[in-house]
């Protein structure tokens, strides 16, 4: 079996006909992880708990017991959910030292599912980037050109599954951090609806955004692996109390009149030309398959990047000032007084972009300007959400591109903020709307560098959204290639 492109079906396959067993796949998982240890995808590998659960699958398996959907599978989680026994950074010094006492409600129902959790993959630190640069542990590499970033934050998720090292990984999305790596490293990557999926030890960037997701190879595994991690959680307060989506059942369901809003605002200025060909391209494949094309607007989208980066760093600002050196983390060894342990504990353990960012949402709701920022803020939210309503009134999935360019030089966006946001542009705006979204791959541009597909679905219509994606891929096979790096 080649491991590089196989999905996660084919692996259970193999499994249950004991073509190979969970050890020996785990063994085969960690030696292609040991073979491109230049990605720095890992900040974490379970060698033993791996391979002491894949037996404990295979004893199960031998005796007839009953399994799960992802019996065996091994996996690997975004190092932002806690993991019991394991290393939990966030990719940051802050937390450099924490091994959590429990593990987040998301990697206990892909346990619960059988998946093996094979490793903790790396990020932008506290998940607060979009190029995976911004991780105490050094940048991670795209594989399909290691000169260049594979997307953040979830950039070491999306780096282990476009690379074969691992079938499947979770990931978090913020403003678009499991849907813009996954366009840039050739992938596919699913935002389930606010609420979907539980934020239980997931730990918190902005809590009204925050949604965990999923990076696979294609739909038809993102569905199982979503069907497995979502439901009603008591201990997440923003948990919906509804049943999973059981969006495996409904893949193959025809989607007949599939009518496509195309956003006008999608395809301006700032969308590189070559994406924008692909993207249309896409389209077109859909057109064949028998969809409507229909030209919508989005007419406040253009407001969604100023007004996420006042609503995010708020609550950022908020959810990080548990991280003061005194109950667990890092603690600066310079304070000379509690004040000053705090100061240079945060000033030492979060790096520049945390701080950044955290100084903002600090900022914006200071007395004074609570009003003219944050308030105002949340107003355009809604006046973004409506549109979307209204959107989806005429159309059932809204279409375009997942980023503006693909995967950029390293280093090439560092030294300016604002122009490393806008890679945000297209996906930030479906977080403030909380609605669920996925990137597919489209194609490659004249360099070899994948493209993604953006979809974007009404609130809790994952199915929906799914089922358009599996039909694409079930048409073309641009989700079947891998980088020269993969054998």
């Amino acid at each position: 079996m080649n491991l590089a492109n196989s999905g996660l079906n084919q692996i259970a396959e193999a499994l249950d006909n004991r073509e190979m067993s969970s050890v020996e796949l785990c063994e085969d998982y960690l030696t292609r992880i040991d073979d491109a240890e230049q990605l720095n995808a890992f900040i974490t590998i379970d060698r033993e708990g791996a391979i002491e659960n894949a037996r404990q699958v295979d004893e199960n398996r031998q005796s007839g017991a009953s399994l799960g959907p992802l019996a065996g599978i091994p996996i690997a989680h975004k190092d932002i959910f806690c993991t019991k026994g394991l290393l939990t950074s966030c990719g940051s010094r802050i937390l450099s030292n924490f091994i959590s006492p429990y593990s987040a409600t998301v990697v206990e129902r892909l346990s619960a599912a059988g998946a093996i959790t094979i490793g903790k993959t790396n990020m932008d630190e506290f998940a607060m980037g979009s190029s995976s640069e911004h991780s105490y542990y050094r940048p991670v590499l795209n594989p399909w050109d290691t000169t260049r970033v594979p997307g953040g934050s979830s950039g070491g998720s999306a780096a282990a599954v476009a690379a074969g090292l691992i079938p499947a990984a979770t990931g978090t999305d913020t403003g678009g951090s499991i849907r813009q790596p996954a366009a840039l490293c050739g992938i596919t990557g699913i935002k389930p609806s606010y609420g979907r999926a539980s934020r239980f030890g997931m730990i918190a960037f902005a809590s009204s955004l925050d949604q965990a997701g999923i990076f696979a190879r294609s739909a038809k595994d993102a569905a199982l692996l979503l069907d497995s991690m979502c439901g009603y959680d008591p201990k997440d307060s923003t948990s919906l109390d509804i049943p999973p989506p059981q969006c495996t059942q409904k893949l193959e369901t025809p989607l007949d009149g599939l009518r496509i809003g195309i956003p006008e605002e999608y395809f301006t200025a700032g969308l590189d030309a070559k994406v924008a060909e692909i993207v249309q391209r896409a389209l077109k494949e859909y057109e064949s398959l028998g969809a409507t094309l229909i030209d919508v607007k989005l007419p406040n989208s253009d407001a969604a990047i100023p007004c996420y980066y006042v609503i995010a760093p708020a609550e950022a600002s908020s959810n990080l000032s548990r991280f003061d050196g005194v109950r667990y983390g890092y603690r600066s060894e310079h304070g000379e007084s509690l004040a000053q342990m705090y100061r240079k504990t945060r000033s030492e353990g979060f790096g520049p972009e945390v701080r950044r960012r955290i100084m903002i949402g600090t900022y914006v709701l200071s007395h004074g300007y609570y009003d003219a920022y944050y308030v105002k803020a949340q107003r355009v939210r809604r006046l973004i959400s409506n549109d979307y309503s209204r959107v989806f009134e005429t159309c059932d999935l809204i279409m375009g591109p997942t980023t503006p360019t693909t995967a950029f030089e390293i280093g090439a966006k560092m030294s300016d903020p604002v122009l490393m946001y806008l890679n945000d542009v297209y996906t930030a705006a479906v977080n403030l709307a909380g609605l669920p979204a996925i990137s597919i791959p489209a194609g490659f541009d004249e360099l070899g560098l994948p493209v993604g597909l953006h979809i974007v679905a009404p609130y809790l219509e994952e199915a929906r959204l799914l089922q358009a994606a599996h039909l694409y891929q079930k048409h073309t096979d641009y989700h079947l290639a891998t980088p020269d790096l993969v054998t």
